[in-house]
């Protein structure tokens, strides 16, 4: 399993790694950031209104104070970043890789079958609709928090000015978005937090997965290991807040009670090949190089 570093730590990457830096090769910052998803129609659902966040804006947490800014060039964090991104690149192709590659896929239904190893059972989504609904809306507050440090700070991805590898396709829109914080390492982070208030005996082995689904943004090389840390904040900041709202507090109860059912019967169990492997693959700490 994935270990987080301690400053010990921190000096060894520093003094293994060779980086390759992004920093030497400056690009524009991107004409039209990207924005939080839309919350007008639902363009999934033609003629079905949008998912609502639960978080008014005055009520969201501002992430732009709560976070550090991103280390500055050349400082001790920022040459950790470098080196583990570099030490990383060496995973490529390894059954590591893979399960990074597969955590690029986002938002409640995913994140629902990613963790299906560590739920013990790989629901059937029709019957958890309310979890979804969870989900989705707190995604919209998650996306909202992390726009503002992202727009604030425009700090470049670790593959920009490199030809290392990546374990998803390059393309501008990637290139041109924004690292700080990681939006997956904030969701992935966040919605731990809310499954293991749904179902908390599974807690440790849920937040674990939590913690190994932001990581897998270094592993696959489009996030710098600051970034993964400041989405955590992010999301344990949004999580915090949704808590206080008592409308995420009345959709946390009804998703509890209809997880739990789906958890106890009627669910198929994952295959336990691929959770044996996904187990034995966060097992290696991956930063250790």
């Amino acid at each position: 399993m994935l270990r987080t570093l301690s400053l010990p730590a921190l000096a060894v990457l520093i003094a293994a790694a060779t980086p390759l830096r992004a920093e030497d090769t400056p690009r524009p910052a991107p004409s039209n950031p990207q924005a939080a998803p839309s919350l007008g129609a639902d363009t999934l659902k033609p003629g079905k209104p949008a998912v609502k966040p639960y978080l008014a804006e005055t009520a969201l947490p501002d992430a732009v104070q709560i976070l550090p800014p991103p280390p500055a060039h050349d400082a001790p964090l920022d040459k950790a970043d470098r080196a583990a991104f570099n030490g990383t690149r060496a995973l490529k192709g390894s059954p590591r890789w893979e399960i990074a590659a597969n955590d690029v896929s986002e938002g409640a239904a995913a994140v629902l079958d990613n963790f299906a190893c560590v739920l013990g059972t790989r629901i059937d989504q029709a019957r958890v609709p309310a979890v979804l609904n969870l989900l989705e809306r707190a995604r919209l507050d998650l996306a909202r928090a992390t726009r503002g440090p992202k727009v604030h700070y425009r700090r470049l991805r670790p593959f920009v000015g490199n030809e290392a590898p990546i374990c998803v396709q390059r393309t501008q829109a990637l290139t041109d978005s924004f690292s700080y914080p990681s939006g997956h390492a904030t969701q992935g982070w966040a919605y731990a937090l809310i499954l293991a208030s749904l179902v908390p005996e599974k807690a440790t082995a849920i937040l674990a997965r939590g913690r190994a689904y932001g990581e897998s943004r270094v592993v696959c090389g489009v996030h710098w290991l600051s970034d993964v840390a400041a989405g955590r904040l992010t999301g344990t900041s949004v999580f915090a807040t949704l808590m206080g709202d008592s409308g995420f507090r009345a959709d946390l109860d009804k998703a509890r009670a209809e997880l739990r059912g789906a958890l106890s019967g009627g669910g198929t169990a994952p295959d336990q090949a691929v959770c044996t492997r996904e187990a034995e693959a966060l097992r290696e700490p991956p930063l250790e190089f």
